[in-house]
């Protein structure tokens, strides 16, 4: 995205929040650093195969993949720095936004319940952005309905051996390493499914289709036809597929968040801009009360949704707990209100803001699969309620 002429990144003053400590205000000027380098200069949007790769390695060079990956075990990404790569790189530019945080997905589960020996393999080359990673979770007729999944995966001897599809996903067809989750059978429903790490190398596996998506990416659909892989290469035990699955996008989660307040507050700062320049009736765009009401609303939506979003991303690095129900609400808020601020500041912009190339029309593209992918809006709001009737006490009866 053109940059502003008079604004050169996101702004920082969030960073005295309670949730923030000196390591985040340390990578936050690392970022701004970075960006100001003009290292994601001249990205092609045309070839997003090619500009991903391009990105993936830059990030690597500049050492902030490990934002994503972490090294291993039980917290292996501290999720305020996610989130704030994730909001910074998405204020300038959605590609590496979606390039950095596939890296995390793709690996997370890696992390969390991989052997040291996939871990080494792995985790060292996906940080330095030498191999690109994916997650493979959707079917044709399994996204939300994750327990309606189809692949399979059978044990023979000392291998697996997958069949089956698996589609929407991300970096699809230029990714070196999946993680892959398919049905074993050990139970109805979700405790029947298992997470294998597959590589693209691996015969059997290909990709059956590439997905043109309106805010360009790389997704595809993928195939297993007899794709024999390592037992080695089971994440976590049998039948525990679906738990590590959640884990990872519980972690991941609030990063969308995150990414969506990138897209929001980009969209504002532009707006701002456009609305003092912009004359109108003899005055400009931002003396008019509907505007500065406008402005009034896109504002106090955006800090709500930080507030959501970074109070998830501490409850977890910091007080230890589960953030089922807090990262759902961040992304529900903070991705929702992003699409409301876009839309506002496509309306500021008028006739300009719908024009193809224009930063404004640009997010408004980006922004709509946000509210659809790790858990559409619809999803989240299950999740809450959920684990609100979980924590809440029975009814009491009169005897």
């Amino acid at each position: 995205m053109a940059a502003l002429t008079n604004i050169k990144g996101p702004d920082r003053e969030f960073l005295d929040w309670p949730f923030f400590d000196k390591s985040h205000k340390a990578l936050a000027e690392k970022l701004d650093h970075f960006t100001a380098s003009g290292a994601l200069s001249g990205i092609d949007h045309l070839d997003v195969d090619t500009a991903c790769r391009k990105i993936v390695r830059t990030l690597g060079d500049a050492g902030l993949l490990h934002a994503a990956t972490g090294t291993g075990g039980e917290r292996p990404i501290d999720s305020r720095a996610a989130c704030l790569t994730r909001e910074t790189l998405a204020w300038h530019d959605g590609l590496a936004d979606f390039a950095f945080a596939m890296q995390g997905l793709g690996t997370g589960a890696i992390g969390l319940s991989g052997s040291e020996e996939l871990r080494r393999t792995v985790l060292p080359k996906a940080r330095s952005g030498e191999w690109l990673s994916a997650f493979a979770l959707s079917e044709k007729d399994a996204g939300s309905d994750v327990a309606a999944m189809s692949c399979a995966a059978r044990e023979e001897g000392d291998h697996y051996v997958l069949d089956g599809e698996k589609t929407w996903i991300s970096n699809g067809g230029i990714a070196d390493v999946y993680t892959v989750f398919a049905r074993t059978g050990e139970a109805p429903g979700t405790r029947g499914i298992s997470a294998f790490v597959v590589f693209a190398d691996d015969p059997g596996f290909s990709i059956a289709e590439r997905i043109e998506v309106i805010a360009p990416h790389p997704l595809a659909t993928i195939r297993f036809e007899n794709c024999r892989i390592p037992a080695s290469r089971l994440l976590g035990t049998p039948g525990e597929g679906f738990k590590i699955a959640m884990r990872t996008l519980d972690i991941f989660r609030a990063s969308v968040a995150a990414a969506a307040l990138g897209f929001a507050k980009r969209a504002l700062d532009e707006a701002l801009a456009h609305a003092k320049a912009r004359p109108i009736f003899g005055a400009h765009l931002a003396d008019l009360q509907l505007t500065q009401a406008a402005f009034g609303d896109m504002a106090a939506g955006i800090d709500a949704a930080a507030l959501l979003t970074y109070r998830a991303a501490w409850r977890r690095d910091v007080q230890n707990l589960p953030t089922t129900k807090e990262a759902a609400m961040a992304k529900m808020a903070a991705t929702e209100t992003a699409q409301s601020v876009i839309d506002r500041a496509v309306q500021i912009f008028g006739g300009r803001g719908v024009k193809s190339g224009e930063i404004t029309e640009k997010l408004y593209r980006e922004i709509r699969a946000l509210r659809i992918y790790e858990g559409a809006t619809e999803v989240q709001k299950l999740i809450i309620a959920r684990e609100l009737l979980k924590s809440a006490p029975p009814e009491k009866t009169n005897a």
